[in-house]
């Protein structure tokens, strides 16, 4: 079996060999380790390798987790925002990839503290999928300035499951002509694309991925 070490290091050359087939500087994709029911000591041992991104789906998980952890780690909520939770969700994490309605902002914009936000779209019309549609996504954008705590960084997306890597890559590639769209009609400057995990993110990366959510290729397969 292969050490978390050696796939790290597996992960890291996909990524180099991925940014270079199409002209992109390795510097330009953020690795963010998928932490879903991974324990603090394996988040402890990835972070001692190099690893500063942390993701996780659930609130009260990452909770119990960071606040073992302390200080150090960038952390990353790429779960559904529940509501009731929304409260904990500036303490804890300084990205929110998963705001798919407006209520998410008005919640996060009241507690005060500064978060970087993306957007996630659902592309591939899965109803198991969480996301919003291009539209809505404008709706949210004509208003979004008026919160002052709230910085709009990017965009993101899950490609359909068990697809092939025509329609992966066809995913991926209409949320970065989303995001160019929406920043010329908006006139905004996001950057991110959050899009690829462990079995696409090579894809995500051609198509112009700047973090990439990385679970299984990193901790193995979890029960």
């Amino acid at each position: 079996m292969n050490t978390i070490e050696e796939r790290i290091q597996r992960v890291r050359e996909r990524i180099s060999r991925a940014c270079t087939r199409v002209g992109r500087p390795e510097r330009d994709v953020k690795l963010v380790a998928v932490t879903k029911r991974v324990d603090v000591e394996m988040i402890r041992f990835a972070f001692s390798l190099g690893i500063n991104d942390f993701g996780e789906n659930y609130v009260q998980e990452a909770r119990r987790k960071i606040e073992v952890f302390g200080e150090g780690p960038c952390w990353h909520m790429i779960g559904h925002v529940q509501t009731n939770k929304m409260k904990y969700v500036p303490r804890y994490f300084s990205y929110v990839h998963s705001v798919d309605r407006w209520e998410i902002l008005e919640g996060l914009e009241k507690i005060g503290k500064p978060m970087k936000v993306l957007f996630e779209l659902n592309l591939s019309g899965e109803a198991s999928k969480n996301g919003i549609q291009e539209d809505d996504l404008k709706r949210m954008l004509e208003r979004v300035n008026i919160l002052h705590h709230i910085e709009p960084v990017g965009l993101m997306t899950m490609a359909p499951f068990g697809e092939n890597a025509k329609n992966v890559r066809g995913v991926f590639a209409e949320l970065r002509q989303i995001l160019e769209r929406v920043n010329r009609e908006f006139s905004f400057s996001m950057k991110e694309l959050s899009m690829g995990m462990s079995s696409d993110f090579e894809i995500a990366i051609e198509e112009g991925a700047t973090m990439v959510r990385i679970g299984t290729a990193i901790f193995g397969e979890r029960q």
